[in-house]
């Protein structure tokens, strides 16, 4: 009951400026009337927390006013005192960590202002961030938000996408643009950021003695919607609206996608998903597919990338991660202690809610071809020759049979296909890259 009424007086005297007068009057008037011991109270109070004034010390504030002789003394008359008006506050943003002090967030601290910002009516923010969780209930598949694509992998397996349909993914941008992009992730960081890409993550490697790489297991799917409501909560915003924000980046799977077993539509066999895999696809997560995704994804990781790094400057080594690529490289001293060293990295990721696919864990010494995100390190970032042959040898034959006797795989835009990898062989090697350009202007489309 105290404690209570303490929290109500706390919330009059925050709901203003923390002078003498101000706090004593919002007080005054919280009461219903001029009480002798409320001059003595406002007076003690303000010289404990004026140097930090801010709805975030309620609690403590209250503490205080519990605590102090004039409380206590009025509690115990013959006809305690009572409120009788009540000060209601809005919520407001908290102060970042001091790391982010210079980043202008958006100012967002209810419902409401998110609805505003994003020009959606209150009902509609309800339905986009899925705050009931109809989504993954809907049977009718124009009710769902997201559309489900399973893609075979490259390497062995299967990657379920989760597209968000228009409307959500135009949102999800606005969220990307001017709020999630303006907070820096970890410098060892490359995928999914302005100015870094696989060549700025495998230069640091260049030339070590050894390169070990790892995987992050399921990587998106791994952070859950409770890491992407502590993130915003650490940003600054009030819980609320940072279930909101959350509800609209993240996703659940219904029952019946990670059911089906559709090879006609798929060209292959989908697999049924095993349990910890089926549970986190049916809890809230980060969808692979929304544009917010691969960003929220880097900043969940912050502390993930400041454990490894430390780890790897311990043994003299170097880190780098792109998406859910690990890599280390380093000296005599790092490749001595490579076989301990990724025990500890997978300790590591599972205390800080990851987990590495150990089966496509890679050790490369000196003496054999050092591949990092598909570009060999050993001497220069360089592309493979394997590759760099074969892509020159079907810009020729184009050139000299015409490019549809190329188009093995009979892919529907073979043209943007080729232009695709020619552009990724001249980021990372421009010569090489130019060279074939000339050649490719001279195919007859």
């Amino acid at each position: 009951m105290q404690f209570q009424f303490a929290l109500c007086l706390a919330d009059a005297m925050l709901s203003g400026p923390p002078t003498l007068a101000s706090v004593r009057a919002r007080c005054t008037k919280a009461l219903g009337g001029k009480l002798e011991w409320v001059a003595s109270l406002s007076k003690g109070v303000l010289q404990e927390h004026t140097d930090n004034w801010h709805p975030n010390i309620r609690k403590d504030l209250a503490k205080s006013i519990l605590k102090h002789p004039a409380f206590q003394s009025a509690w115990v008359s013959p006809e305690p005192p009572r409120i009788r008006r009540f000060f209601l506050t809005s919520p407001t943003l908290a102060r970042p960590p001091f790391s982010l002090q210079n980043c202008v967030l958006p100012d967002l601290p209810t419902g409401g202002h998110i609805a505003r910002w994003l020009h959606l009516e209150l009902p509609y923010l309800d339905w986009f961030a899925d705050v009931g969780g109809r989504n993954i209930r809907a049977d009718d598949e124009r009710l769902r938000h997201y559309s489900y694509k399973w893609v075979a992998k490259r390497s062995g397996g299967f990657r379920l996408l989760e597209i968000p349909k228009s409307r959500l993914s135009a949102l999800q941008r606005r969220i990307l643009h001017e709020l999630v992009e303006y907070v820096p992730p970890h410098e060892s960081a490359h995928g999914f950021r302005a100015r870094h890409s696989c060549v700025t993550g495998a230069q640091p490697h260049v030339g070590q003695q050894v390169v070990v790489r790892l995987d992050l297991q399921d990587f998106f799917i791994s952070v859950s919607a409770l890491r992407i409501t502590a993130l915003f909560r650490t940003l600054g915003y009030p819980e609320s609206a940072a279930r909101v924000l959350t509800g609209l980046c993240t996703s659940q799977v219904p029952s019946r996608v990670l059911d089906a077993r559709d090879a006609a539509k798929y060209e292959f066999e989908q697999p049924r998903p095993d349990w910890l895999t089926r549970k986190r696809f049916q809890s809230p997560h980060l969808p692979q597919g929304a544009p917010t995704s691969p960003a929220l994804a880097n900043l969940c990781a912050f502390n993930l990338d400041l454990r490894l790094q430390a780890a790897a400057e311990s043994l003299d080594a170097r880190y780098t991660r792109y998406a859910d690529d690990l890599v280390f490289s380093g000296g005599r001293q790092f490749e001595r202690a490579a076989a301990r060293f990724i025990s500890l990295v997978g300790t590591i990721a599972l205390e800080e809610g990851f987990s590495i696919n150990f089966r496509k864990t890679r050790v490369m010494s000196r003496g054999s071809c050092q591949r990092v995100t598909g570009i060999v390190v050993n001497e220069k970032v360089n592309v493979a020759r394997s590759e760099r042959d074969q892509l020159k040898a079907i810009l020729h034959n184009c050139v000299r049979y015409g490019p549809t006797t190329q188009n093995r795989a009979g892919l529907s835009d073979f043209r943007g296909h080729l232009m695709g990898r020619l552009a990724h062989v001249k980021m990372i090697t421009p010569l090489h890259g130019q060279r074939m350009e000339r050649l490719s202007e001279q195919i007859i489309w």
